[in-house]
């Protein structure tokens, strides 16, 4: 991988940390309202820490680590860089599975955006998804079928993958809702919940979140230097418009779309690497600009007309 090739994938890596991330953002502006200065100080710069190497490290280190059993710790961390025939040999038999898992997720993450999420309507069609939400897990479970068994034609393990994705979906979905719940509990009145419980709120829920983020990171690279730099830059910008512009990001109504339609391109381009269909190391960071740039203007449009 040449210096170009690593720029363009750190560069969508951080983009697409920034914008699956904007949700995250918002909760933890709307809960930091609610504590001390020092508390906001502490979760604003000690959690960085804590959501750059703890979670955005050390999850696709261990997951690679785990999906590739030929590897040691530090061969999981330097095996894209490494002369090793073998060590390479092992990260390529394993990365099929490992792309089907996180592909199958990312599809699922969109499709319960489409039916199930309010959202600002930003293309044509998505009204009309929305309205027959009910029939999100019947579209789930036949999607599940068809990439399963278009997986066992290459491999059992793959097929697997594709499971263990769904299940780590549904997983962190509920953590989600839940999530949600308990924000809006916090924010409904008084509570009792010290700084210290909210802080560690937060941080649970930053990692809940930062799921997403961590498996579409693999559709770029399975580089986990590259995945440590991409994603922490993103996550520095997360937690600046914490801080600063969190009420200008909303402004922007489209912005969730984009990192939507994003997560859903990222995802068919795992699931159809994990199948043996070849697709350019370019191809994710540039769908993920102009899938972003596209909604993006859509957003500066919409406000311009609202003056």
């Amino acid at each position: 991988m040449n210096i170009l090739s690593m720029f363009l994938v750190v560069s969508g890596l951080c983009l697409f940390e920034i914008i699956s991330s904007i949700d995250n953002a918002i909760i933890n502006a709307e809960v930091l309202s609610t504590m001390s200065a020092r508390a906001r100080r502490w979760f604003l710069i000690y959690g960085l820490l804590i959501a750059v190497f703890l979670i955005r490290a050390l999850l696709p280190w261990f997951i690679v680590w785990v999906a590739t059993p030929g590897l040691g710790p530090l061969e999981a961390l330097t095996a894209t860089f490494s002369d090793d025939p073998e060590v390479k040999g092992a990260v390529e038999k394993s990365a099929p599975v490992l792309l089907m898992g996180g592909g199958v997720f990312l599809v699922f993450l969109f499709v319960h955006w489409l039916f199930l999420e309010e959202k600002n309507y930003g293309l044509w069609g998505e009204p009309f998804f929305y309205s027959q939400g009910v029939w999100f897990y019947a579209v789930a479970s036949i999607i599940l079928v068809i990439v399963v068994w278009a997986a066992m034609a290459k491999n059992n393990m793959i097929a697997f993958g594709a499971v263990v994705g769904s299940t780590v979906f549904f997983i962190t979905q509920g953590f989600k809702i839940n999530a949600e719940r308990a924000e809006r509990s916090l924010l409904a009145g008084p509570s009792n919940m010290s700084d210290i419980s909210k802080i560690l709120y937060l941080e649970v829920i930053d990692a809940t979140f930062s799921i997403d983020g961590v498996l579409g990171a693999f559709a770029f690279t399975l580089s986990i230097p590259l995945i440590l730099i991409g994603n922490g830059l993103g996550a520095v910008v997360v937690r600046e418009l914490t801080m600063r512009n969190i009420d200008r990001i909303k402004k922007y109504r489209y912005l969730k779309n984009g990192a939507m339609y994003s997560i859903l391109f990222l995802g068919l381009i795992m699931v159809a690497e994990s199948l043996g269909h070849e697709i350019p190391s370019w191809a994710s960071p540039i769908l993920t600009f102009a899938v972003v740039g596209y909604f993006f203007l859509k957003s500066k449009r919409a406000m311009i007309k609202s003056f």
